[in-house]
């Protein structure tokens, strides 16, 4: 296990979050690799895009794992300038996970849910590593993550 996934672990166990990480030998990094390990359809996963606001600060847009995240509707939700995608650096730095294991929630930002995010019941989502995933309700990811409701998907 990763330092990221026993980070995420203490996190969900500290907060009560109603979730499970689960790990894997094999690469989780992309919708069609985390679908492959899981036995899933892309449809039972989201995705965490990190983006960057002019002033500096963290947006995370969750959408499902078919989906695309727009940076002109997330503009749109949030009435600012068109934020830019986050570099695999930046990421890490400001949630403390590596690209490809992003969860979607327990770091500082500015979370947003497309609804088509919750017309599943439950996700799979970043598990802090390259090798593992988070499942949970998507009705807690929202609640954990305080993510607003918006048009997300491109």
């Amino acid at each position: 296990m990763s330092i990221y996934e026993e980070k995420l672990r203490q996190y969900i166990m500290e907060h009560g979050v109603e979730a499970e990480v689960i790990s894997f030998n094999q690469s989780t990094h992309s919708v069609a690799d985390a679908a492959e390990a899981v036995g899933a359809e892309p449809e039972d996963f989201v995705k965490s895009i990190c983006m960057v606001t002019m002033g500096g600060k963290l947006i995370v847009a969750i959408v499902k794992g078919e989906h695309r995240a727009s940076t002109s509707r997330v503009s749109k939700a949030l009435n600012i300038p068109k934020p830019r995608v986050a570099s695999p650096d930046e990421i890490l730095e400001f949630t403390g996970y590596p690209v490809g294991g992003t969860p979607a929630f327990g770091y500082e930002a500015i979370f947003l849910m497309d609804p088509k995010v919750l017309e599943k019941e439950k996700v799979y989502s970043g598990g802090g590593s390259n090798n593992a995933l988070t499942y949970m309700s998507t009705v807690e990811m929202q609640r954990v993550s305080g993510a607003q409701m918006a048009r997300l998907r491109k």
